[in-house]
């Protein structure tokens, strides 16, 4: 029997497979062996923001965030080769093909892989951290930008900023000769074309379905040798997304979890756990606005 832990009315805090336990589990995923040279990455409605997973769960958003980035390493031909195998339960290994019903649209079978422990983001647009960064001295992780920009300017080209990852706290901006010291200067260049790539190609599909990508970050492993996309893929919970008509009128509203961001901030949290629950209209105009992004993004109405 495959059971689950979950507030009445809320989302799916977790997945619990009898006898099975996850190989790993993070802020808002498990990964479960799954036969030779594969995983299982199975994904509950757990919302983290700095670096703390919030109390209050957003109810489909395992589900949503799933069927996006499974969307985006089917459709981008810059995503080949990616990891991504089915998330069809029915192509799954025993025991998880036993549990279908709950490991439907929030799981996906894919190749284990060798992570290279790079954090790959490419900034299109200045805004967040890049914007704060712009505003002190004039550039973005050590990449000088013209002066005068605003909050929201779009960058051409997009400029890729690389970060470590680390197991705890926040990542480490590094410039490309240091991931070049790290990973070896044929990786690195082979990984910020890559992303860059990506990146521009899903820039201009989310722009002609009224959604501006304004920046996200990739991870990438080695199967069989090759340099290949894992992780999630230009989900709104690794990317932003804001709504097209708005940014060009000026304003920038976003589908992705800045608007629980924000809402933090305002709350007069000082981003030390833990952190205070999401009232019920922020978690519901939450959903609303995933949902709006998948549907905009792949044409799927739920």
């Amino acid at each position: 029997m495959t059971t689950s832990r979950a507030t009445p009315g809320a989302g799916l805090v977790e997945v619990e497979i009898p006898g099975i336990t996850p190989w790993r589990r993070g802020k808002v995923r498990s990964v479960y062996e799954a036969g030779p040279g594969h995983l299982l990455i199975v994904a509950s409605d757990r919302l983290s923001a700095f670096d703390c997973v919030l109390p209050t769960p957003i109810p489909g958003k395992g589900a949503l965030l799933s069927r996006i980035s499974a969307f985006w390493m089917r459709t981008l031909r810059s995503a080949t080769p990616h990891h991504l195998v089915s998330d069809d339960p029915a192509d799954y290994p025993p025991p998880f093909a036993a549990h279908a019903e709950l490991l439907a649209g929030r799981s996906q079978l894919v190749r284990r892989a060798e992570r290279v422990d790079i954090e790959c983001v490419v900034r299109g647009y200045l805004t967040g951290s890049g914007w704060k960064e712009y505003r002190q001295g004039g550039a973005v992780c050590g990449i000088a930008l013209p002066p005068g920009l605003a909050e929201g300017a779009r960058l051409d080209p997009p400029i890729f900023t690389p970060a470590t990852k680390e197991e705890h706290g926040h990542d480490q901006n590094i410039p490309l000769d240091e991931m070049a010291r790290l990973a070896g200067r044929p990786v690195a260049e082979k990984l910020r074309a890559r992303s860059l790539a990506l990146y521009e190609e899903a820039r201009d599909w989310a722009w002609r379905r009224g959604l501006v990508l304004a920046d996200t970050k990739f991870e990438f492993g080695r199967v069989d040798g090759a340099l290949t996309l894992i992780d999630e893929a230009l989900s709104p919970d690794s990317s932003r997304y804001w709504d097209r008509d708005e940014y060009e009128a000026g304003r920038l509203l976003s589908f992705d979890k800045q608007y629980v961001r924000d809402w933090l901030d305002r709350s007069g949290w000082n981003h030390v756990p833990p952190a205070p629950a999401l009232p019920p209209e922020v978690v519901e105009r939450t959903c609303e606005r995933y949902l709006e992004a998948l549907r905009r993004l792949t044409g799927e109405a739920r």
